[in-house]
This record gives structure tokens, C-alpha cells and sequence, in this order.
């Protein structure tokens, strides 16, 4: 498995090898000790397992969770293909600001460690695209935050134009200074220390 960290201050990509034979493929999109290697511990109690399907051009995101309380979250795609953005809004982070773009599908195996208080984006490539999420809290309305994915200070550059499919909550979001100015932005160093020990908690 290759390990790859983000430019995204704690976010890291983990690929793994796939074998190929006559009946298909096979591949381990979580190893504990190449993560452990990774990020000096074992990965955070998953605390809840969420699914997502989603059409060709639906945009989820940018979402994030609030502190105290704040998820990890670890991502991958087993259906479809989806184009995910990890976004830092954590304020006071050395990535303050920034995005990286990761394709995942199923063929790839390619899986997301994000960390507490990271945004997190993705549109779907494809139509019945499947996400799945382990989580290391459960979900709780009153900490779930969100920045408008079409805010020009991002500079996403998502695919789909004027087809994308987007909730009414994310079309009418904060755009990231909007967020900031409103205090919904989670600090950085309290999101470091919820996940000292890869959690939220």
C-alpha cells in the first residue's frame, strides 16, 4: 500500500495494491499497520459507518463538523467514481485555505484519512456512486457546519456547470469568510487536540 499526505495539514491518501486474476480483483483499502506507520497510531474507534448514493453531478459538501465534538472521518468510494476535495478550514492551520482533489473508485481502492475539523467534498463522476464513511463519532445535527462549495475564494473548479445537483443546504451556505466572520469555523488547535488520538472525542 502506498501512503500519500495530502497538502492538507493531518490528511493523508492510502492506495493499495489490487490483484487481478480471472475472477476479478481483490484489494485492502485499510491496513492497520501501514496506517499505524503512517500516522504513529492505530486508526480511532469507528464509532458509526455511513453509506451515500448519489447521481452523475450531485455535489455533497463542503462539510465539516464543529469542536468540541468535532469527527475523523476515513473515506472511500465502492461504487461508481467520485471526485472528492478535501478543503482545510480549520482556522490558524498552515493549510488554512487550501484543497486537494483525489479521484476514488472502486477499481483504485484509494481511501481518505481526513481529520477532525477538515471540509470535505466530493461530486459524483458517475450515476449510483457510492460513498462510505467510518467515523469516529456519531452524528449529531447540532455539530454538523458547511461552506458553500461555489465560493469563488475556494476556487473549487467542480465539473458539472450549470447541471450540477446540489441540496439546498450547500447552495445557500456560507461562503469561507462569511463562516469565519460568523464563528463557525473550528480552530485549529482544538482540532488537533480532539485528534491526538485519531478520533474526535
Amino acid at each position: 500500500m502506498k501512503v500519500r499526505e495530502l497538502g492538507i495539514d493531518g490528511a493523508y491518501a492510502f492506495e493499495p495494491e489490487v490483484f487481478h486474476d480471472e475472477r476479478g480483483s481483490f484489494r485492502s483499502p485499510y491496513q492497520e499497520a501501514v496506517y499505524g506507520a503512517a500516522l504513529g497510531r492505530p486508526l480511532f474507534p469507528v464509532v458509526q459507518v455511513s453509506t451515500s448514493s448519489s447521481r452523475r453531478r450531485a455535489v455533497r459538501g463542503v462539510h465539516f463538523t464543529a469542536t468540541p465534538g468535532s469527527m475523523a472521518k476515513y473515506v472511500l468510494c465502492t461504487g461508481g467514481r467520485a471526485l472528492d476535495v478535501v478543503v482545510d478550514v480549520r482556522l490558524g492551520s498552515p493549510t488554512f485555505g487550501r484543497s486537494e482533489r483525489v479521484e476514488l473508485s472502486p477499481e483504485a481502492g484509494t481511501a481518505l484519512y481526513l481529520p477532525p475539523g477538515v471540509g470535505h467534498l466530493f461530486t459524483a463522476l458517475e450515476d449510483d456512486t457510492v460513498m462510505v464513511y467510518l467515523l469516529s463519532a456519531a452524528y449529531r445535527a447540532d455539530k454538523e457546519r458547511a461552506v458553500n462549495p461555489l465560493d469563488p475564494e475556494l476556487g473549487l473548479e467542480l465539473p458539472g456547470g450549470h447541471a450540477r445537483v446540489l441540496s439546498e443546504r450547500d447552495r445557500s451556505a456560507p461562503t469561507l469568510a462569511e463562516a469565519r466572520d460568523r464563528g463557525l469555523l473550528p480552530r485549529y488547535a482544538d482540532c488537533t487536540a480532539a485528534g491526538a488520538d485519531g478520533g474526535g472525542r
